[in-house]
């Protein structure tokens, strides 16, 4: 699939949320649709959005009917006005129907994050920084949840606990301090691997500095003492915060 979504990956989520919503089958539909009833429907923005899952929603009613016939009319990070159409689909009517809610759900799940994303991204431009999300996603759906924020113009974090090293606040209180955490970390881990500490007050963050941390993540402080931690951090050479 197109967009940087792996299509295995896509159907396979496709495949568990028409499964938790059809069940053993639409009852609705299958009492009045023919089976051979053919028909053509829209879906339409209903407010101002970054559009975001386009193929993913096209891909819901190709599931449930592979000879669906879909006309495209916008593109994933694209900027739609209220009322503007996005998708056209002309298939079997019992698919329309019965993937509609499916299709609706990922199509507004990743344009709300796309939008939310954009408007982020937008407030700091121009600015020496980036906006870049977390784990804090929705099991089953990081892969198009973290797509989404791309999408939008923000930037992606780790992707799980296997490709970045994060040394949080609990692992902090089992190993007997920021400094102690970041030397082992350090002195384990391979030397491509950034390692990156979270901090909750500025005695932490002269430790995880002095520690030879790459990375500071500032959690949870309020402006004051965030701004005094940024000045600590730039004593120190090839620091991100």
């Amino acid at each position: 699939m197109g967009n940087d979504l792996p299509l295995t990956y896509i159907r396979s989520v496709i495949e568990n949320a028409l499964s938790e919503d059809i069940g053993p089958g639409d009852i609705t539909t299958s009492l009045l649709i023919a089976e051979d009833q053919i028909a053509e429907g829209f879906i339409t923005a209903e407010e101002d959005v970054i559009a975001a899952g386009i193929l993913v929603a096209e891909e819901v009613f190709k599931t449930l009917d592979p000879d669906a016939v879909f006309e495209t009319l916008a593109r994933d990070g694209e900027s739609i006005s209220a009322g503007t159409k996005i998708i056209r689909v002309h298939g079997k009517a019992k698919a329309l129907l019965t993937g509609e809610r499916v299709a609706l759900n990922f199509l507004q799940r990743l344009s709300g994050i796309a939008t939310l994303s954009r408007r982020y991204a937008e407030a700091v431009k121009g600015l020496p920084v980036r906006i870049v999300d977390t784990r804090k996603t929705t099991p089953g759906l990081r892969i198009l949840e973290k797509y989404a924020v791309r999408i939008g113009g923000c930037r992606n974090h780790r992707f799980g606990l296997f490709d970045g090293i994060l040394i949080k606040e609990n692992h902090i209180a089992l190993t007997s301090g920021v400094g102690v955490a970041t030397n082992i970390v350090r002195d384990k881990s391979p030397h491509t691997i950034k390692v990156e500490v979270e901090v909750k007050n500025l005695e932490e963050v002269r430790e995880a500095a002095e520690a030879g941390a790459d990375i500071i993540m500032l959690d949870n402080m309020d402006i004051p003492m965030m701004r005094e931690a940024v000045g600590i951090i730039r004593n120190y050479k090839d620091k991100e915060i």
